[in-house]
């Protein structure tokens, strides 16, 4: 590891974790990020390791012609309103799966020293350089078996109905791809896009002990972990982009 990443992990080793800290005190007053330029560090010393570290934004469209195939094959074998179905329960289990993920995976805080450099090369140095477009995305070597996996679960389980879930499952991981490298980097207008931006940004920016829904809010509402300004008691607070100055 590079100097920088040893520094890091080294802060971590020895001051409390955000989450550790009087969740009383407000969140606003502590710096949640080391930049929010479109920068980053190198996080190894192996070229190739760092090089694969890095991913196109746009990598995870690959997986739209695996979900058009899938829902080609599976044509002759499941009616049409059946397979409508499946594809949007596919859909509804991809967010589910991004908020564990997220809350229970990304945001989970080990103790031990070589626990807390992998949380940081997961999903820690995102949120110390939100804005780097190179790190924003699962890189294909994970994304991949992952995918294999889940692909085989859904088999499994339902056969040929498996396979259309599957394609609603992982359109929705590249929904929620797009949306989430449009929440760092593009300037999104309407009701719902402002929303979401907003959203993702007070988790990065404000508070990241709440709100992991990306796509979607929805499972916060269900888990109650909702950012404290949209719970009744706070709405008072007038919601606003909170995202700071690129420096």
């Amino acid at each position: 590891m590079h100097t920088e990443l040893e520094h890091s992990t080294s802060a971590i080793d020895q001051q409390p974790l955000p989450f550790e800290k009087n969740k009383k005190q407000s969140l606003t007053k502590k710096k949640l990020f080391v930049s929010n330029k479109d920068e980053t560090i190198p996080l190894f010393d192996n070229p190739i390791m760092e090089y694969m570290s890095h991913i196109h934004p746009a990598t995870p469209l690959v997986y739209i012609p695996v979900a058009a195939y899938l829902l080609w094959v599976s044509a002759e074998q499941v009616s049409l309103g059946i397979g409508t179905a499946l594809f949007v329960f596919g859909l509804f289990f991809w967010t589910f799966t991004e908020y564990i993920l997220h809350r229970f995976v990304f945001h989970y805080q080990p103790r031990s020293s070589w626990g807390k450099k992998l949380h940081f090369l997961v999903h820690g140095i995102h949120h110390d350089y939100p804005r780097d477009s190179t790190r924003l995305v699962m890189p294909l070597g994970i994304s991949a078996p992952l995918a294999l996996l889940f692909y085989g679960a859904f088999i499994l389980i339902g056969g040929v109905h498996g396979m259309v879930v599957f394609a609603g499952f992982i359109l929705g991981y590249v929904c929620y791809d797009v949306i989430h490298y449009a929440t760092h980097h593009l300037t999104m207008r309407g009701k719902i896009g402002a929303f979401l931006k907003n959203y993702h940004m007070r988790h990065h920016f404000e508070d990241d002990h709440h709100a992991f829904g990306v796509s979607t809010p929805m499972w916060d509402f269900v888990f109650r972990s909702l950012p404290l300004y949209m719970r009744k008691e706070h709405r008072k607070q007038p919601v606003t982009d909170i995202e700071p100055s690129r420096q």
